[in-house]
């Protein structure tokens, strides 16, 4: 009986590694261990036999029963595996994919309009130190600026350089550059600004400013006005109209604010220019001839003129967004309207 029992798994098995579809193991499994399976007729002749014989035969057919349903058990697992690698029919998960922010978009193709007319782009650092930030530009120590309500300083302190700080403004690139390279200069500097402003529509604690400047012999104001205006019309198109206001900075003399015309109410008043129409998104002037010297730069034989720009003003007028919050919330539906520009 032992060899006919031996004969039978060993059908068996060949039977299922055979199997090639999942409703095939349950035919077999009916087969070989179902009620009327022919291995049960093994078990109702065991009492025919001799009693030495009875506990070999028991012993063979317990181990057959466990090896074939070990075997169905391992297949099963096989299929399911396999028809879930292969079954190209079942619906695939959504993927989403990445995009590039809308300030970062931005910053490039301002950047790339400025590298266009000669400016190299030159990259600052976020945290600063007084000299660099305050004390170089031409901003003395009483300057509201320089207080601690105005600027996020770090507990750090060095005794030439004063205080470190989150820089308030991109403008310490100014000196960085001039301290390591001479004229002719024309550089473009984009990056995060800090200061502790109130949070509204337009204001925000962290935001982009792009600094720029250009020294040289012979620079003069409509320089600036020119390369501004040019950027105006790349940027925003033909039509942008500019404003330029005298205005005063410790660090360029003369100086002006320019505001664009308000693109999200065509200059009707709405939150974003606080009704005005007008909304200011850079500041200009002449570099300082003190702040020529802080660079190591001879103001009788070199001028300049310098810009900083915000970043974030420009975007909302450009795609009409009427709240600066909305660039730093995260929320993706508001992001994925920019995703195809």
């Amino acid at each position: 009986m032992e060899s006919e029992i031996k004969a039978l798994q060993q059908k068996a098995e060949q039977e299922i590694k055979a199997v090639s579809a999942q409703a095939q193991l349950e035919d077999l499994r009916v087969r070989y261990l179902g009620r009327k399976a022919e291995i049960n007729r093994f078990f109702a002749a065991m009492k025919s036999l001799p009693r030495e014989e009875k506990g070999k035969t028991g012993k063979a057919l317990n181990l057959f029963k466990k090896k074939i349903s070990s075997l169905l058990e391992e297949k099963a697992e096989e299929f399911s595996t396999t028809e879930e690698k292969e079954d190209l029919t079942f619906p695939g998960l959504k993927i989403d994919t990445g995009s590039k922010h809308i300030l970062s978009h931005v910053s490039e193709e301002i950047s790339s309009i400025f590298e266009r007319i000669g400016f190299q782009v030159i990259a600052g650092k976020e945290v600063e130190d007084e000299w660099h930030n305050f004390t170089a530009l031409n901003i003395p120590l009483d300057h509201p600026s320089r207080d601690a309500f105005d600027t996020f300083y770090l507990d750090l302190e060095e005794k030439d350089k004063g205080k470190y700080l989150l820089r308030s403004h991109t403008s310490p690139s100014q000196i960085h550059v001039m301290e390591k390279k001479k004229p002719p200069l024309a550089v473009i500097s984009p990056g995060r600004v800090y200061r502790p402003d109130k949070v509204d529509a337009s204001h925000s604690f962290m935001f982009y400013q792009l600094e720029g400047f250009c020294v040289d012999k012979n620079i003069t104001f409509a320089h600036l006005k020119g390369v501004l205006l040019h950027f105006a019309r790349e940027f925003y198109g033909e039509d942008v109209v500019l404003r330029f206001r005298p205005h005063f900075f410790p660090f360029t003399e003369p100086s002006a604010e320019v505001d664009v015309g308000c693109m999200v109410c065509k200059q009707k008043g709405c939150s974003v220019c606080s009704g005005s129409g007008w909304l200011e998104v850079l500041g200009c002037g002449m570099i300082h001839p003190h702040v020529l010297e802080q660079g190591g730069i001879d103001p009788a034989q070199y001028q300049g003129f310098a810009f900083g720009l915000g970043v974030d003003r420009l975007a909302m007028l450009k795609y009409r967004i009427n709240d600066i919050r909305l660039l730093y919330e995260n929320d993706e539906r508001f992001l994925k309207q920019f995703n195809e520009i």
